[in-house]
This record gives structure tokens, C-alpha cells and sequence, in this order.
């Protein structure tokens, strides 16, 4: 009997990574498969919706912990503004609500009775809280208003994929309000630096930051800049976006006050945002075919000690790894897992698929010779560590990984990053590689579109602090370039 038990538990253990796809074989169902393993969410009724599981959720809290924090030192407060929208307002800006057109929801019954006005789900706020904006702003004394919010947004998409794209998701929205267009472009910049340097040193994800094209932008703004990081299977993903609003929404709304001189002007307004698909970012940048790999920063539990159990020495183990969490506990988020109904094997398995940065093997044999056993998630490493010098050590390797993280994932972006401004080579790369292309590129949303159609890329950004050089032609038509362009297939 206890052999049967035996060989059921190994077999368990082996099925536990088999039923997640690898990444080689098919990379979509590697990334769901990953997702419902570690029970990060569940489909919901409703095709494009979701529940956020525990799991999920847990990832969603650490973004907003420390791009609150960020926010707050910026001088930003939260604040929040109604789901339901009036149609009027929407409707009064035009090219706003013409780009929302296609994914919006509308309400219009409630109670049982026909609604007078149709209402909208919010899609994204700038219509309500101009609203409110235009009722709140008198004075240049009233300036600058820095407010964003926590919340979730319904964007009717056809194609979904949890976290990435849904029909309903969480974000949060920042929504300014400035005396001058210099400080409007000023806070446009400083929050969309918040958001590279928060997925770098939070999430070990490299961006690229940059602007928008013309037919790219946020509809509705003067100019909109963005952050992209490359996926693990080489296609871009927009990671946050940050938009100078000029006075257009001001105008529209009539956000006026009366400034220093006497004058009655308009508001020079921002708008910036970054959603859960950060969740899926984090999973495709760092994910591998046993599951998550979590940065230390990002992850729920830095630590999980998992116990080596045996008859005669069951409690002298689980004494120790029991003074040993208290410990840790001090300086690192720890999880001592001592459920004994698993086997220390299947226990590796799930942590691993769940990413937890390191793991800590103690038993009766390391009990003896005074040392634990510690494994690296992100490079399965394993190395014996003497007991007196944990403590000390793991604050130090949970840095490392984190760092190391950051390294591979930046070693990943730029191996996957060509330049040149051959329009058959650029092709065959989007084709067969992927990546980021930078390349030269005349301005004309003709070339941009064609691209598209023939490839399937899309400008990513135009790149910051990079130009073309005297006479340097068009990737696409030859006429003369006017920007350095990042091009990628993305998400």
C-alpha cells in the first residue's frame, strides 16, 4: 500500500506541470494555461468579463500600493466620479465619443422604466469629470488640480484575453487640470516617467518611452505618449499611457478661470492611466513552462519554507521552521507551507508554478548538519546555506534576483531589437522574429497604414531624443524621414 501511495504521488506531482502548455508548443494557451493554474482568475457569464481571483487580485494590490505611493509623492489625491455618464456629455465631444463609439455600453432602462437619457458605462472618465471640473474651477488660485482614481472601466471588446484585454478591467485614471500649456506638457512627462521607472525597478519589465503618432493618439488629445515593454514571444505591449489634453476638453466643457492678470481663460488639462493587463505583462515577461517567476518586489510571498516531515522527527522539523518564519518574518514576506495532506514534491511544484523567489527545504538531515536547503525560482539554483547565516542572506538574494530579473528581461529586449530601414528585411522579421524594429519613417499615416495591412505591426512610439540623419529615407516609401520609430506586431 505504501508504494501504491507512492507512485500515486509521483504521478500527481508529474501532472501537475504537464497541464501547463510550453511556451514553444503554443504560446496563447502556455499564458492561460499559467493563469487558471495558478487561479488568477475564472471566466465569468458574460463573454469579456472575469472574476479576479485571490491570486490575481493579491498582484493587482502590490501595483496599486506602489503606484499609489508614487501618485501621493507627486502631489496627487484620489478622489472617485460616477460609473453611469449621460449621453449628452459624451456626445460633446465629438471625436472623443467617435472613438469610443464602437465599445461603449449603454444603460437604458432602470427600474423597469425607459431612461429619458441613455447612460453610459464609462469607457474612461474625461467627459464626467470635466463635468464636475467645469463647476470647480473658478480662480487661478483653484489650480493646479491633481486628482486620479481607482476604478473599473467597460469597453465592449470583440476579442478578449484575461487581464490583456477584457470588456470590463481595473485601472486607475489620473485627470489634471494646469494654469499653463508648459506645466500640463510638464505633468504629461513626469507621470509617464513614473510609470517606466515603476514597471523597471518594481517590476524588473524594461520600457521604452516615447510618443504616439497622430492616428495613435488618445482620441481627443493634443499629443499622447506611452511606455512598451516586449513580451517573451516578441510582440510589444502598451503598458501605460500618459496624454496631454491641450484645452480641447476645456473648451468643450467650458473649464474656465479667471488668472492673475484678470483674464478669463481656459484650463490646460492631462490625463493618464495604467491597467491590470500590467498583470499580464508580468506574467509573459518573467513566466516560464513550470509557471510564474515573480520579481521580490512584485511577489505576495518573497519566501515559502516547505518542510521535509517524517515520523520521528516531525516536530523537531516543524520547531525549527516555525522559529525560523518568525524570523524571516521581520524582513521578508515569508509563507511556511506544513500541510501535511501534500508531499514535499507536489509542494516544490505548486510554489514554483506560483513563483514564489525562493524556497526553503528543511529536514531531519539539514536539522543535523545545521543548514537549509535554498532554491532560486527565477535559475532553479540550489545551493545548502548554513542556518546562522539565513537571516542575513535572503534580503541580499532577494535583491539579486530582482536585479538579475530586470537583466534578463533587458538582455531579452535588446537581442529582439534590430534597426534598419530595409522595408523587405523588416518584413520577413516581423514574420519570423518579431521584436522591436526601429527604423525611419517620413510622418505619413499612408506608410503607417500600410505597414499594418502588410505586416500586422504598428508604430509603437516615435522614439524620444533619436532622429533621423540628413538625407536618411522613409523605411517604407523613401521620401525623406522625420522621425526614428519603434515598429513591433502587438498585444
Amino acid at each position: 500500500m505504501q508504494q501504491k501511495g507512492g507512485r500515486e504521488k509521483l504521478r500527481q506531482e508529474k501532472e501537475f506541470v504537464e497541464e501547463i502548455t510550453p511556451k514553444s508548443v503554443d504560446y496563447s494557451q502556455w499564458y492561460i494555461d499559467v493563469i487558471l493554474k495558478a487561479e488568477m482568475m475564472d471566466y465569468a457569464p458574460v463573454r469579456g468579463f472575469m472574476a479576479i481571483r485571490p491570486a490575481g487580485y493579491v498582484l493587482w494590490e502590490k501595483i496599486q500600493e506602489l503606484l499609489d505611493r508614487r501618485f501621493k509623492e507627486t502631489g496627487h489625491q484620489n478622489a472617485y466620479f460616477p460609473l453611469l455618464i449621460p449621453q449628452s456629455l459624451l456626445q460633446k465631444e465629438a471625436e472623443h465619443v467617435e472613438g469610443f463609439a464602437p465599445e461603449v455600453a449603454w444603460v437604458t432602462k432602470g427600474g423597469g422604466e425607459v431612461l429619458t437619457e441613455p447612460l453610459v458605462v464609462r469607457p474612461t472618465s474625461e467627459a464626467i469629470i470635466c463635468d464636475f471640473y467645469s463647476r470647480w474651477v473658478q480662480s487661478w488660485r483653484d489650480l493646479p488640480i491633481l486628482l486620479n482614481q481607482w476604478c473599473s472601466v467597460v469597453r465592449w471588446e470583440k476579442a478578449t484575453r484575461p487581464f490583456l484585454r477584457t470588456s470590463e478591467f481595473l485601472w486607475q485614471e489620473g485627470h489634471t487640470c494646469h494654469r499653463t500649456e508648459k506645466e500640463a506638457e510638464e505633468e504629461t512627462l513626469r507621470m509617464l516617467e513614473v510609470y517606466r521607472e515603476f514597471l523597471e525597478s518594481e517590476m524588473a519589465i524594461p520600457a521604452i518611452a516615447g510618443q504616439k503618432t497622430e492616428r495613435e493618439k488618445f482620441a481627443g488629445a493634443q499629443h499622447t505618449y506611452c511606455v512598451e515593454a516586449l513580451m517573451s514571444d516578441g510582440r510589444a505591449l502598451q503598458a501605460g499611457t500618459s496624454h496631454n489634453l491641450g484645452q480641447h476638453f476645456a473648451r468643450v466643457f467650458d473649464i474656465t478661470f479667471l488668472d492673475q492678470d484678470d483674464q478669463l481663460k481656459y484650463v490646460w488639462q492631462t490625463s493618464w492611466g495604467a491597467s491590470t493587463r500590467l498583470i499580464g505583462a508580468l506574467i509573459m515577461v518573467h513566466g516560464d513552462d513550470r509557471g510564474l517567476v515573480l520579481p521580490p518586489r512584485m511577489a505576495p510571498n518573497q519566501v515559502v519554507i516547505v518542510p521535509i516531515l517524517t515520523k520521528k522527527d516531525r516536530q523537531r522539523v516543524l520547531d525549527s521552521v516555525t522559529d525560523l518564519k518568525t524570523e524571516l518574518e521581520g524582513n521578508v514576506r515569508v509563507k511556511l507551507d506544513d500541510r501535511e495532506e501534500y508531499s514535499p514534491g507536489w509542494k516544490y511544484n505548486e510554489w514554483e508554478m506560483r513563483g514564489v523567489p525562493i524556497r526553503i527545504e528543511v529536514g531531519p538531515r539539514d536539522l543535523d548538519k545545521e543548514q537549509v536547503v535554498l532554491v532560486r525560482r527565477d535559475t532553479g539554483e540550489k545551493e545548502f546555506v548554513p542556518r546562522r547565516e539565513l537571516v542575513d542572506k535572503i534580503p541580499q538574494l532577494l535583491e539579486q534576483i530582482q536585479r538579475d530579473m530586470l537583466q534578463k528581461a533587458l538582455d531579452f529586449r535588446e537581442a529582439n531589437t534590430r534597426e534598419g530601414s530595409d522595408y523587405e528585411e523588416f518584413k520577413k522579421i516581423m514574420e519570423e522574429k518579431r521584436g522591436f524594429f526601429v527604423a525611419p519613417w517620413c510622418g505619413d499615416a499612408r506608410c503607417e497604414e500600410k505597414v499594418k495591412e502588410e505586416t500586422k505591426a504598428t508604430i509603437r512610439c516615435i522614439a524620444f531624443n533619436k532622429k533621423p540623419q540628413k538625407d536618411q529615407a522613409c523605411m517604407v516609401c523613401d521620401k525623406q524621414a522625420n522621425e526614428i520609430v519603434y515598429f513591433a506586431r502587438a498585444y
